[in-house]
């Protein structure tokens, strides 16, 4: 509610200037100041009400103007210095504006405001759209591990039957998978379920995978979560989570908790970089122990874990009854890159040029994940070249191009350096092609790929154990570039160094580690500690090893250079060859040097497995099982036997066009009917 002050049939309003005229001029007699609003109003001395108003007052009520003014400052100078002249005798008082509800706003709007947004704030968090996730601030500590209930859409469809290779790993999860659908079969025995399974092993080698095969065949709630999901800004969260997700698996008991990349909580305590302190990790890491197997127990709740690193892992969290079971699941070999194969080949539409068997050999070292990356980059090949199928081509292309890196054909080389590269190339095939554990060759190209000027690709021999004499004979074989350069051209270029960097670590770990050397016999210098300044060896010791190393690689480099020199002509085929075709092939070596005396363990092993596989026949029928490898290999048949057919077809109506096209009469032989002397056009004879 507002009241006016002044009645307003005696005030009127006037600018700051006229104002300053009437005090001048002293026809103020005071002045009321509101620091409010910046206003005032003045009494005009009565004697003046002609010369302010035009007329004299008859009112018994002061007159009064109001004037609105900038700066208080200004005023109150003005003002004094009147004073001083005499021109202004009156008084200045000031009052303020005495509104409660208009105070009470200005001095709570600060408050009010934030309190708003802090509401804003927290609604945006708990709809899911904040940083905190989907409860607020106060669900920091809860868990952020997926669940996948039995008929859960988003659950994984994937099923044991993805899963190829690793056999010894796949029976042991799945024996986890039997035991939660059938425990009678385990428990009428005594026997009780395992904690914990932990999966080791490289990269990309199907550790994942295998937890997604346990989840789509487990037929109980799964719980899966990264384990840097447990570590926040926030002190305490880790430990929060770990409890938060072990209240839940227990209210969904029987069930199974994954945690990938478990190493990023479970490094070793003490063995940090921080070098002590409270580490929020640590504190997470002894809360997951205590729920694993600690005072209380959490019966039914299997706990399934990934790591690539388990090394530095914490013994506590390693033992059992906490990780009973530990399931290496290494890089695949032979056999089973030809069953991974066959799982990724089943979506590909691919002719009778495609082996299998090959595709295996030629992939050594390739983790599951490099196989499904080699049939993807297959798929492609052939789409960008426009072929109906994919064929062996697109996947040796494939390998070649995951392996050496993309073809330069438009990096230019003069006549000398092709030639260098050519030899360098033709050295390491000839060297390989006479040495009886050489790696045998597969082919040998002076294209530049990648950071490569040249490359010998080569049918590595996957052994389980390596004697001295064939580590010796592969330093050798890679070592014959260098020496086919120095031999051939006097001189030695720098396209030696990957090789160079290969044999000096092959060497050091034949005379620190396998205890190979001469000086240094059956002795091993390894040492796995982490954060350890100093070699476990002496100084004396150090400058042996660099002796022997050093006579050793020398030692095959001779031995390279007479190998050379032995089969100078061959070799000299060999590179010109390599110069005219830019590719040459197992076949073109055979031609020059004749066939290699020595069986492959290679094919050694593929015929073992003929065999094993004619002894194993039927037993997966007879156990009611299903054959899952039998399933795929019907499937690739199937597809090759199709793409036949689709080729066959293709081919015989490419060729009725063509028979079509050669019948049709040519315009030659068509009749002109504007010519008046063309036989059609002359008349009938009888």
């Amino acid at each position: 509610m507002v009241f006016t002050r002044h009645d307003n049939s005696s005030s009127r309003t006037v600018d700051y200037t006229t104002f300053k005229e009437f005090v001048v001029k002293g026809y103020v007699a005071d002045v009321l100041v509101n620091k409010d609003d910046n206003t005032l109003t003045l009494a005009v001395d009565s004697k003046h009400d002609k010369q302010v108003f035009g007329s004299i007052n008859k009112n018994k009520k002061s007159p009064r103007i109001k004037v609105e003014f900038g700066s208080i400052e200004n005023l109150e100078s003005f003002l004094d210095a009147q004073q001083k002249e005499g021109t202004f005798k009156g008084k200045v008082s000031y009052e303020r504006d005495n509104n409660f509800f208009s105070n009470l706003l200005w001095n709570f709007a600060p408050i009010i405001i934030i309190v708003l947004i802090w509401i804003f704030v927290m609604r945006g968090m708990g709809s899911g759209g904040g940083i905190m996730g989907g409860g607020g601030i106060f669900s920091v500590g809860k868990s952020k591990a997926q669940l996948f209930e039995k008929d859960d859409k988003n659950a994984p469809q994937i099923t044991f039957k993805d899963v190829a290779g690793q056999e010894g790993a796949k029976l042991e999860v799945q024996e986890i998978v039997d035991f939660l659908k059938k425990p009678e079969k385990f428990t009428t025995l005594g026997g009780k379920i395992p904690k914990g399974a932990l999966l080791v092993g490289p990269p990309g080698t199907g550790k994942t995978l295998l937890a997604k095969a346990v989840a789509g065949e487990a037929g109980v709630p799964f719980f899966s979560l990264s384990g840097s999901e447990f570590v926040e800004m926030f002190v305490g969260v880790g430990a929060s989570r770990v409890r938060d997700l072990f209240q839940q698996a227990k209210a969904k008991a029987p069930c199974i908790i994954f945690i990938d990349e478990i190493d990023a909580i479970g490094r070793a305590r003490g063995k940090t970089a921080s070098m002590g302190g409270n580490d929020e990790r640590e504190n997470t890491l002894n809360q997951l122990l205590t729920e694993m197997d600690g005072f209380g127990t959490n019966s039914g709740i299997i706990i399934m874990a990934a790591t690539n690193r388990a090394d530095i892992l914490d013994k506590a969290l390693l033992r059992a009854g906490r990780f009973d079971r530990q399931i290496h699941v290494d890089l695949p070999d032979l056999n089973e890159r030809k069953e991974i194969f066959m799982v990724h080949l089943r979506p590909l539409k691919i002719d009778e040029t495609v082996d299998v068997d090959q595709l295996a050999r030629q992939t050594p070292g390739f983790s599951g994940a490099d196989i499904a990356n080699v049939c993807n980059e297959a798929a492609l090949i052939a789409a960008r070249n426009n072929k109906d199928w994919v064929d062996k081509q697109c996947f040796l292309d494939a390998v070649d191009r995951i392996i050496g890196g993309l073809e330069k054909k438009s990096k230019l080389l003069t006549v000398n350096e092709k030639r260098t590269i050519a030899l360098h190339e033709a050295g390491h095939a000839t060297i390989s092609w006479f040495l009886e554990y050489a790696n045998p060759l597969v082919k040998v190209t002076i294209v530049p790929r990648g950071q490569a000027l040249g490359a010998a690709w080569y049918m590595p021999e996957e052994r389980q154990i390596s004697t001295k004499e064939e580590i010796l004979d592969e330093i050798c074989a890679t070592l014959g570039g260098r020496a086919a350069e120095e031999i051939c051209t006097g001189r030695i270029s720098t396209g030696a160094m990957n090789d160079l960097e290969k044999v000096t670590k092959r060497a050091y770990g034949m005379i620190a580690y396998a205890g190979m050397g001469n000086k240094l016999p059956n002795l091993c210098y390894y040492d796995n500690q982490e954060y350890q300044f100093s070699k476990p060896y002496s100084e004396k010791t150090a400058e042996t090893i660099d002796e022997e190393v050093r006579t050793l690689i020398a030692g095959e480099y001779e031995r390279a250079k007479k190998v050379l020199l032995e089969h100078k002509e061959g070799h000299a085929k060999l590179a010109q060859l390599l110069i005219d075709r830019e590719v040459i092939f197992a076949e073109d070596l055979e031609e020059i040097f004749g066939k290699r005396p020595w069986t492959s363990r290679t094919d050694e092993i593929l015929a073992a497995n003929v065999e094993e596989e004619k002894k194993n026949q039927g037993e997966a029928a007879k156990d009611g099982q299903t054959d899952h490898k039998k399933e795929n290999e019907e499937i690739i048949r199937q597809k090759i036997v199709q793409a036949v057919i689709e080729k066959a077809e293709k081919a015989k109506g490419a060729e009725q066009d063509t028979n079509a096209t050669a019948n049709q009469p040519s315009s030659s032989d068509q009749p002109n009917i504007s010519d008046p002397s063309s036989e059609t056009n002359k008349p009938y004879e009888a």
